[in-house]
């Protein structure tokens, strides 16, 4: 008897993204950006803190679903975080510094201290893994 396979296509798709936040300065956070289990590349966001500070806090631990729609600020498609508590807009992008993030996930395939590197070249891969998936969920773990 023979078994019919039915390959998935994009659209039909999971993808689950996990950042895992590893390094903590006063200025900046750093961990890795899983997807679908495996190392994709190096994430930079804004320090965590207790209290919010407008445009210069990493958004909460948690499972976030995940859009890619057009921004407004960066006239593009992106991936955008919903319902993150008290923050909106919250998008994945590229960016090498916390100057860059504004609440935001930053993306890049190096990183030092407070910085990613290759950022754009990251971010563009991203997009190619996520073109066309419509589910697409991020957690943010430590």
């Amino acid at each position: 008897m023979e078994v019919a396979q039915r390959v998935l296509t994009k659209q039909e798709k999971e993808v689950k993204i996990v950042v895992v936040r590893d390094t903590f300065t006063e200025n900046s956070t750093i961990g890795k950006m899983l997807i679908d289990g495996a190392f994709f590349c190096y994430t930079l966001e804004d320090t965590i803190r207790d209290k919010k500070i407008d445009g210069e806090t990493a958004i909460p631990y948690g499972t976030y679903k995940v859009i890619v729609n057009m921004s407004n600020r960066f006239k593009r498609l992106m991936p955008l975080l919903l319902n993150v508590p008290n923050f909106e807009g919250i998008r994945i992008h590229n960016g090498n510094t916390k100057a860059d993030t504004h609440g935001c996930i930053l993306v890049g395939a190096t990183k030092s201290k407070d910085f990613i590197g290759d950022s754009k070249a990251t971010f563009n891969k991203l997009m190619s893994k996520l073109n066309g998936v419509k589910d697409i969920t991020v957690e943010i773990i430590r």
